[in-house]
């Protein structure tokens, strides 16, 4: 019998992957104990493969270790799904290793032996908490049509309904195993904050979650912020502050968004979706990993008053060049440790997205993964109109997506906030 929020009275399981990766960097022993999420971001990481970066454990083997750390009492397995066909149709970083119209290998080759694998251990004490499609169904509301930011990547997959009928299989077919829990993904504040892109937003992810056999019933809630950076909570100012009249939804960084951070934006689509027609007990999780700000630059009040861009600059966390960079940020740290209902209708703080593992090459690196090089990753690319024109701030010499990224994790370790104790 499922329960309204699977993380209470559960604890979370410990990727040893990752565990063994943090714990051999230095000061990495003192967060190598916590939960990360177990990325299916191909078919082959299914059975497994023998890569350096994730050993050869596939999603079998992760659940058996799983219920080895359970020892018969509820723990939470975060499983993150993540092959659409056309992934990722705004940012060549993720691509994926499906073409835009293979949605019947999507489902035959991926969902299915994912959800028959899932079905083997729903007698088990385990709680399968799913991330459906991270950085999909925004993409068909903000980068397609008429938009500055529109591909045409992304048009196609607008047109031929792929990842709206891929998020309902999967959808469909993980939500009828007894113990699992899908939260699809909501994008982040800094992507669909703004009243055109949020409410449409919200009505999309209605419209996945009745199509191809979902039923909004397979849906048990949402997370925002996944792999992103956006900060929690922005505690020195607020979307309704004003400076010698001037709001600050004027500012340059917040540009008339109507949020200013995660956690004011993720209880705002909560209330957003269940009036598209969700359950009014859906929750939300928020991916935690890597917006702490912390470290010696992190502002300790609000900027100065003598206009409004230097009180929002001098006083906000997030220290990123554009709210919509994504990769790789310099300057980012770990943030709040994963936590279960941490605020009202939050289900939990996750560390969907592993510390330390890279978002993209910061050159271009051949590789069978179906990783494209994207300029975002790049340090010296100044930008295009998703990231207002601005440059990167990528760190440099970053691996392809997904691999071991050592100089990111020691930045992420310096700026903890909370820090590392």
């Amino acid at each position: 019998e499922r329960v309204d929020n699977p993380y209470v009275g559960a604890d979370v399981y410990v990727n040893p992957i990752w565990s063994a990766n943090a714990a051999a960097e230095p000061g990495g022993e003192a967060i190598a104990d916590q939960p990360t999420g177990v990325w299916m971001d191909r078919i082959g990481a299914i059975e497994g493969n023998d890569s350096p970066t994730t050993g050869n454990m596939g999603l079998r083997d992760h659940l058996d270790e799983a219920v080895d750390q359970a020892a018969g009492q509820p723990l939470v397995f975060q499983l993150v799904i993540y092959n659409l066909p056309g992934r990722d149709c705004a940012a060549l970083a993720s691509n994926g290793e499906l073409g835009p119209e293979e949605l019947d290998r999507y489902q035959t080759e991926y969902i299915d032996p994912i959800a028959d694998i899932l079905a083997d251990y729903a007698d088990t004490s385990l709680r399968v908490v799913t991330t459906i499609e991270i950085d999909s169904l925004p993409n068909l509301v903000t980068n397609v049509g008429d938009r500055a930011t529109a591909t045409p990547e992304c048009d196609q997959m607008l047109a031929n309904g792929n990842y709206v009928q891929g998020v309902g299989y999967a959808l469909a077919e993980l939500g009828a195993i007894d113990n699992v829990y899908n939260y699809v993904d909501a994008g982040h504040h800094g992507w669909i904050g703004w009243e055109d892109n949020f409410t449409a937003s919200a009505a999309l992810f209605y419209e996945a979650a009745n199509a191809n056999g979902a039923t909004p019933d397979d849906v048990h809630g949402f997370i925002a912020n996944t792999a992103n950076y956006s900060a929690l909570v922005e505690e020195n100012f607020s979307i309704t502050d004003q400076v010698d009249g001037t709001s600050v939804r004027e500012s340059s960084w917040v540009d008339w968004n109507n949020f200013t951070d995660e956690l004011s934006f993720a209880q705002a689509l909560r209330q957003e979706l269940v009036s598209q027609g969700f359950d009014a007990g859906i929750g939300m999780l928020i991916d935690t990993s890597r917006n702490g700000w912390g470290g010696p630059d992190r502002p300790t009040g609000p900027g100065p008053r003598t206009d409004v861009d230097a009180y929002v600059d001098g006083g906000r966390y997030d220290q990123r060049i554009n709210p919509g960079n994504w990769c790789n940020q310099s300057g980012a740290g770990l943030g709040e440790r994963p936590t279960a209902a941490p605020e009202p209708g939050i289900d939990a703080y996750v560390w969907m997205k592993p510390p330390g593992e890279s978002d993209g090459s910061s050159e271009e690196i051949p590789n069978d993964e179906g990783k494209g090089f994207d300029r975002m990753c790049d340090p010296t690319y100044e930008g295009n109109p998703r990231n207002g024109e601005s440059m990167s701030g990528a760190l440099p010499n970053a691996p392809v997506s997904g691999h071991w990224f050592s100089a990111q994790f020691q930045e992420l370790l310096a700026n903890a906030h909370p820090p590392i104790q």
